[in-house]
């Protein structure tokens, strides 16, 4: 595990992967990006940031790739049900992590500095979740969150909410505005996900470009 170990300690990484990848007409989190299935990539990416990466997904979905999987307590009930599944599991677990930095699995543009601030704003706020706010709104799959706002989450969803963005406002909440965003994203693509084959063609041919 690479990165500063400071940061990395108090904070445990979640890959969400249990989505059924509708609009991209197969499962995303198996596309090829770079060489490596995205899952593998993002498992990769959070390792070196945090003190230890889980996916949420079905279990044995990706055992074809050595990767093991936690199951979504609410299998098929979007991202909140699979958020509340990660700090769940980190409460019931032996680490004591206070903090979960939670991605999902198609976000090929996110890289290891911002996600390095990411946890620092984390570590350093009283609150229950750190979101960044991009130009398209919050972005509640690239966030931290603190474990003792399961209960809270838990409540909002067993109410009916299922949109993550609704939820998290039940929780005490900082904001890392899009002028901090933008400090490691000039080209406005940090937090951009493939929810089609064509963005999924898009990132390749920007990543590529990139490589050249």
């Amino acid at each position: 595990m690479g990165g500063d170990a400071a940061t990395r300690k108090p904070v445990l990484g979640y890959v969400l992967a249990g989505g059924g990848s509708t609009r991209f007409g197969r499962d995303k989190a198996l596309a090829e990006v770079g060489g490596a299935p995205m899952l593998a990539q993002m498992r990769a990416l959070l390792s070196d940031v945090t003190s230890e990466v889980k996916v949420i997904a079905a279990p044995h979905r990706y055992s074809a790739l050595g990767i093991p999987s936690i199951a979504d307590r609410w299998e098929g009930q979007g991202p909140l049900a699979g958020i509340i599944t990660a700090l769940l599991t980190t409460q019931e677990g032996a680490s004591g992590a206070e903090w979960n930095l939670i991605v999902g699995c198609d976000m090929p543009f996110l890289s290891r500095i911002w996600l390095r601030y990411l946890i620092t704003r984390a570590l350093a706020s009283e609150t229950q979740v750190v979101v960044p706010r991009s130009e398209n709104g919050l972005e509640p799959l690239c966030a931290c969150w603190r474990s003792s706002g399961a209960e809270g989450l838990r409540r909002v969803f067993e109410s009916g909410i299922r949109k993550v963005t609704e939820a998290m406002r039940q929780l005490q909440m900082e904001i890392v505005d899009e002028k901090d965003c933008k400090r490691f994203d000039s080209a406005g693509r940090l937090f951009w996900n493939m929810n089609t084959a064509a963005d999924y063609d898009e990132a390749k041919k920007r990543l590529e470009a990139e490589r050249a």
